[in-house]
């Protein structure tokens, strides 16, 4: 379960890109690359969660690195923030945040597609299609197997889930069965 406050640090971080009217693509991959570097790095890592280290020193730090990742001033204050809170060892968690925070402003909605089967490319396009209609915006589909829903297909959307897999048709005729 993410950190509560992630969503918070994503929504003030994703006013800032906003308002600065800054490149999200760019800012996406400048945050990849400081990622990447954070969990390549076991050293940093500790350096930046160890309560020792006094936030002074962890932006120097962090300054230094960005000689190599040339990171967007916002987005090198985001990280300084994120240390200055003491919030650097949840950076992870708040860039995924950040990530649906964007696709939701541009109205991306999040969906878990289960089937039984691996989908040719032309029946998970008309899926897509279905659900993008169901859901009333575009869709960034995660595709799971679980060969125990027998057929059809779960689409979960936020707290929502569409059933319609052979599994659940059985298991709604059973408790009209048992209620009958």
């Amino acid at each position: 379960m993410p950190a509560p406050f992630a969503s918070r640090y994503a929504r003030a971080f994703a006013d800032v890109v906003a308002s600065a009217k800054l490149d999200t693509a760019a800012i996406g991959r400048q945050l990849s690359d400081f990622l990447f570097a954070w969990n390549e790095s076991a050293e940093l890592r500790a350096v930046f969660e160890n309560p020792a280290v006094p936030a002074v020193e962890k932006v120097a730090i962090l300054d230094k690195l960005n000689t190599k990742l040339g990171m967007q001033k916002e987005l090198r204050n985001f990280i300084a923030v994120l240390i200055d809170h003491d919030r650097i060892a949840h950076v992870k968690e708040v860039a995924e945040a950040w990530r649906a925070e964007l696709e939701e402003r541009q109205g991306i909605r999040q969906a878990e597609i289960t089937t039984a089967r691996e989908l040719p490319e032309d029946e998970r396009t008309k899926l897509l299609e279905g659900v993008g209609k169901l859901a009333g915006a575009k869709i960034h589909p995660t595709f799971r197997l679980d060969k125990s829903i027998l057929g059809g297909t779960v689409v979960r959307i936020g707290s929502t889930v569409y059933d319609g897999s052979v599994r659940g048709r059985l298991e709604r005729l059973k408790e009209t069965l048992i209620a009958g």
